[in-house]
């Protein structure tokens, strides 16, 4: 689902760039307030469910790791990948969560020119603000019906479905404000939602299955479990390294076996357009923001920059070590800004309202 440049005017990316900066802001003054995130159990405000710095970065690197792998859709020619919104909330609360996937979608813009730069703010918007502050809420708060095991994994089921949903329906409404691209909006809708449907009905299952686990194994990780209803243990540092290990091994290995069929948006974009469509002219702010990223972007395509090779985009599983070391390279980055940024947050002193 992430938007390229291509299909947003200026103003519209310039609008979502300051919606999701607004978010971000919001979701800081959150955590500074010493809630979900950090070591530091004594500091005044730190609330039952804060989550150890590496930990965080660890979860941030499996999302990563887990975008790099798209499954087919079966009968439809497409394919998806997880986005991670609800799975991230279920363990870090929605604040944190949204942080750590818009630090993901940013490292994979600017270093692996995945989603444009212009098109960042509606990216973040959709694919972070979305699932992870609205949809998730919803989840969070039926929580407290106590519905058991199975009533939550529904809702985690629930929540990743609607907030995939919501997504698309932001990416057909920011493609139409913009009107630089000719996609009539029935059939572009027609075509993002249900495709969409069937990506966040594999997201929720698998959702729904780590919730389920998690319930009966360690019901400590989950956020949405009241703070008080269960003991208080160490952190389990095997966790950190399974779901490290398993980062690395989906960076490293499964990525090899990734869809080479296009993803939903690509789908939806090829099923909806006409062969007369005309290109919109890039504007100045396009190509200068293209240029920008095509100097920042370390990995562009998810490869590492070693000598040139033939690439068999046929062949599946598509072996390359290449992808590989870009996959492994990303996952570290994007642990180091997690964590880097954390225990900046961490030192920074606590708005006044949470202080007083």
């Amino acid at each position: 689902m992430h938007m390229a440049d291509s299909l947003l005017c200026p103003a519209v990316g310039a609008a979502f760039w300051a919606a999701s900066t607004a978010a971000t802001v919001w979701a800081v003054r959150f955590v500074r307030s010493g809630k979900g995130l950090g070591q530091d159990m004594s500091r005044p405000g730190m609330d039952a469910h804060a989550r150890p710095l590496l930990w965080i970065g660890v979860l941030a690197a499996f999302v990563f790791a887990a975008q790099m792998f798209n499954f087919t859709i079966p009968g439809t020619g497409s394919s998806g990948h997880v986005v991670g919104g609800v799975f991230l909330a279920s363990l870090l609360g929605p604040h944190v969560a949204f942080l750590v996937l818009a630090g993901v979608l940013a490292v994979q813009a600017f270093l692996f020119a995945d989603g444009g730069v212009l098109a960042l703010g509606a990216n973040i918007f959709n694919m972070a603000v979305l699932p992870c502050l609205v949809a998730y809420p919803l989840f969070e708060r039926l929580v407290f019906l106590r519905t058991g095991r199975w009533g939550l994994a529904g809702l985690a089921l629930l929540a990743s479905v609607v907030g995939l949903q919501l997504g698309a329906l932001g990416v057909v409404l920011q493609t139409q404000a913009s009107g630089i691209a000719s996609l009539p909006f029935s059939a572009f809708l027609g075509a993002m939602l249900p495709i969409h449907l069937a990506i966040g009905g594999v997201e929720g299952l698998l959702t729904a299955a780590l919730v389920a686990y998690l319930w009966g194994a360690r019901p400590a990780l989950l956020y949405a479990v009241p703070a008080g209803s269960i003991a208080t243990l160490p952190f389990p540092r095997q966790w950190v390294i399974g779901l490290g290990t398993a980062a690395c091994l989906s960076a490293g290995v499964l990525s090899w076996f990734a869809s080479s069929l296009p993803d939903g948006l690509e789908w939806s974009i090829a099923t909806t357009e006409r062969s007369n469509m005309q290109a919109a002219a890039p504007s100045p702010v396009h190509e200068r923001l293209q240029a920008l990223q095509n100097q920042v972007a370390l990995f562009p395509e998810y490869r590492f920059p070693v000598r040139a090779t033939v690439r068999d985009e046929e062949r599946w599983p598509s072996i390359d070590p290449s992808t590989s070391l870009a996959g492994l390279a990303g996952g570290l980055v994007t642990l180091l800004l997690a964590v880097g940024a954390g225990a900046i947050l961490r030192r920074l002193p606590a708005p006044r309202e949470a202080q007083a």
